[in-house]
């Protein structure tokens, strides 16, 4: 057919134009943009490291670093069990960008400058790098924290940590799956769980057998199983097992002395939900040479120095989470919009929204006050520091996956899409509530402390009341607590409960005292006002800034 006149594409080239989208949340600075964190830096004694915050706040906060997050966790670690000519190598190997998350992250001194440094606020310090950099990327954390975590329990043994600290502290990583003897550099594990006891550590089997005398030091096989290793290419592991004289911890190097392979065998990679980019694995030992760390039968005891660590840096991680979480909501709220407005100054999403802000500060700030008891060297600031721990462990890391949701619900359609961070958020968010002690281990730590630690419900009370008269809510709900905590009739059935409201009663007092007069207002007119706690977020009450809390928390893009 013979056209008249020329084609033209005239009005099918394009079909529309892209609006009402926000821009990338990328190319800003973590650190000076959360103005909590800021404020909890100064108030916890690390002033002095504000240059230093602000420098890793830009990177943590870049195109390419956001990015390292979304590849790590695109390509999953691979199991080799064996190489091409059939030798047992029990190999897992990982995307670059893993690997330099990892740099990044021990280059930077999360695994050691609190150690190699210990002045005052330098846990502090730690806490708010480490929070910066899990919001990148949140698997890979987890041997970091191993790592640091490991030297407490190592000083159990101090032949053992003169051999191993100078690598563990390097800031220098290196992956090679080679002896350590031939590493600058090393990271450590954990191995504690097996498939009939998991958190009942006591109903282990894997037997320790000594090569001599035995005993603190000593050299030992181990034959047995661990159900869940995580980041199993660590070099060495802190692990628990049945020796002659009771349950005892060893380290687990990945090759023996002698530079031959240690049989620490892989059975298989662990199929896990979240925490993706990081490998957790099942194992064999098969006779693996180990030295035990601490006294024989004192395993328990000396492995829980490693735990304890452990558990405070999921406080920090799940902090970061709701962070995070909360940033993508308010960034998209900032620039959607519907029904003729922004979303972030429509009454109803500014409820949710402040209440997301509400809940991350308050957990930062009872995060951030942990970190700075072990900055310091008294018998009421260990105390804080044990019942702080398993409180916060407990109701802040079972606050995130919540959190996450409400967060994911902002943003939309758009938030449950794969090239959105949520899904990794909401995915991530129940790992730190379950891994290193569930919220029923949380809440049986807690009796524990108060039976076995003088004092240490008086010194958490203490803290709690630091901040009496200045609010009526709290006050009357510190009395409340007063109360459950004297009352010793069927506490253990009660525990949930009387640690929900210690966690609360703290994160108030803190916010009370230190926070932001709008948020702690908002915190104790909707947490200490009665059973509101467990209500879906956006439940706030009438009367309260919610403006104020939103603008506060909003993330700035630089303009360009």
């Amino acid at each position: 057919m013979k056209m008249d006149t020329p084609f033209k594409n005239t009005f099918m080239a394009e079909t529309h134009a892209v609006q009402n989208q926000p821009p990338a949340l990328q190319d800003y600075n973590l650190y000076q943009q959360d103005v909590a964190l800021c404020e909890a830096v100064a108030r916890e004694g690390a002033a002095w490291a504000e240059p230093g915050l602000q420098a890793f706040g830009a990177l943590t906060g870049s195109r390419e670093m956001i990015e390292l997050g979304f590849q790590a966790n695109e390509n999953k670690p691979v199991l080799y069990t064996h190489n091409n000519y059939g030798h047992r190598i029990d190999e897992v190997r990982f995307h670059p960008a893993y690997h330099r998350l990892m740099q990044v992250s021990l280059e930077n001194g999360l695994h050691a400058s609190h150690w190699l440094e210990p002045k005052a606020g330098a846990q502090v310090n730690r806490a708010a790098m480490f929070y910066l950099q899990s919001q990148v990327e949140a698997a890979h954390c987890c041997p970091v924290t191993m790592t640091s975590a490991a030297i407490p329990a190592l000083l159990e043994q101090p032949d053992v940590a003169a051999q191993w600290t100078p690598k563990i502290l390097a800031r220098q990583y290196d992956y090679r799956n080679v002896p350590d003897a031939q590493k600058k550099a090393v990271t450590i594990g954990m191995a504690m769980t097996e498939k009939q006891g998991g958190s009942d550590v006591r109903a282990n089997t894997l037997q320790a057998h000594p090569l001599s005398s035995g005993g603190p030091g000593q050299a030992y096989e181990l034959v047995g199983h661990k159900y869940f290793v995580s980041a199993p290419m660590c070099d060495a592991f802190l692990v628990l097992a049945q020796a002659p004289g009771g349950l005892s911890c060893f380290l687990l190097p990945r090759w023996r002395p002698d530079g031959s392979k240690n049989p620490m065998q892989i059975q298989r990679l662990k199929n896990k939900m979240g925490n993706v980019a990081n490998a957790s694995c099942e194992t064999e030992l098969r006779g693996a040479y180990a030295v035990m760390v601490g006294g024989e039968g004192r395993g328990v005891a000396t492995i829980l120095k490693m735990v304890t660590m452990t558990r405070i840096d999921c406080m920090i991680g799940s902090s970061a989470a709701m962070r995070q979480a909360a940033a993508q909501a308010l960034h998209h709220c900032a620039y959607r919009s519907a029904f003729g407005k922004r979303l972030a100054e429509q009454p109803l999403m500014q409820n949710v929204l402040a209440d997301l802000v509400i809940e991350h500060e308050a957990a930062l700030a009872l995060t951030m006050r942990i970190a700075a008891a072990l900055d310091r060297d008294s018998e009421s600031e260990k105390l804080l520091m044990r019942m702080g721990t398993a409180v916060g462990k407990y109701w802040i890391c079972k606050r995130t996956p919540a959190h996450a949701y409400e967060a994911m619900e902002c943003i939309g359609g758009s938030g449950v899409m794969e090239d959105c961070i949520m899904p990794r958020l909401f995915r991530e968010s129940p790992v730190n509530s379950i891994w290193e002690g569930s919220g029923n281990v949380q809440c049986l730590d807690m009796l524990r402390a108060m039976r076995r630690a003088p004092g240490s419900v008086e010194t958490y009370m203490a803290e709690v009341q630091a901040a009496a008269g200045a609010d009526a809510r709290l006050d009357r709900y510190v009395a409340q607590l007063g109360r459950e905590l004297a009352d010793l009739d069927d506490i253990e059935y009660r525990a949930r409960g009387v640690v929900e409201k210690m966690a609360l009663a703290l994160q108030g007092s803190l916010l009370v005292r230190h926070g932001n007069a709008a948020v702690a207002d908002a915190f104790c007119a909707s947490r200490l006002g009665g059973d509101s706690s467990g209500l879906t977020f956006g439940n706030l009450p009438r009367g309260l800034d919610c403006g104020a809390i939103i603008q506060r928390a909003t993330p700035q893009l630089a303009t360009p």
